[in-house]
């Protein structure tokens, strides 16, 4: 998954789309989002997100030809596995990239997360909050809400996507487990 390719192409994303100028696509996490893939398939999940290029997305090819990716991936029955080192760049978040951990779960609109998931995602954020000075954990749906803070690094005033994942109903439930961390609230619109 990791390569000189990706690298050098995460490299120039944060240095074209956010503005920094680094030696080592890396990141400082102070964030975490989770994401659902919307591919039924954990297989097929790491066949889209293996290659180092992006293919058959305009949506997202014209900002950049980095492949979407993550640290984490959470199978339907809880299994986490690690895609990337943490602190490894990893293009999942508009305007937030450089500093957020992305966590992948199998699921969809038409297939909720499960039980499992939001146990593991449980798991695996209180495992990173210990690690590093996590302030946030939001849904991917909650992205454009940091649009107005010093945390958006994404000179595009027009790039954006509109996502529904994980949704509301999931993000309440994990904040609720979460509540003891006392992390911040995301900010409103």
């Amino acid at each position: 998954m990791w390569n000189q390719e990706r690298e050098e192409l995460s490299l120039r994303y944060l240095k074209e789309r956010h503005g920094l100028e680094q030696k080592t696509a890396s990141i400082d996490p102070k964030m975490v989002v989770v994401h659902w893939t919307a591919i039924d398939n954990i297989e097929v999940t790491f066949d889209v997100f293996n290659p180092a290029t992006l293919d058959g997305r305009a949506d997202l090819t014209g900002a950049s030809n980095l492949n979407v990716s993550s640290q984490f991936l959470i199978d339907r029955d809880g299994t986490i596995f690690r895609l990337l080192p943490d602190t490894t760049f990893a293009r999942h978040t508009i305007g937030l990239n450089y500093l957020a951990i992305g966590i992948e779960n199998i699921g969809s609109d038409k297939m909720p997360l499960t039980k499992e998931q939001l146990k593991a995602n449980e798991k695996l954020i209180r495992y990173l909050e210990r690690k590093y000075a996590i302030d946030y954990v939001i849904g991917h749906h909650e992205y454009q809400n940091f649009q107005s803070t010093d945390w958006w690094k994404e000179v595009d005033p027009d790039y954006r996507t509109v996502k529904t994942d994980p949704g509301d109903t999931f993000m309440k439930k994990l904040r609720k487990n979460l509540a003891d961390l006392d992390l911040k609230p995301i900010p409103t619109l």
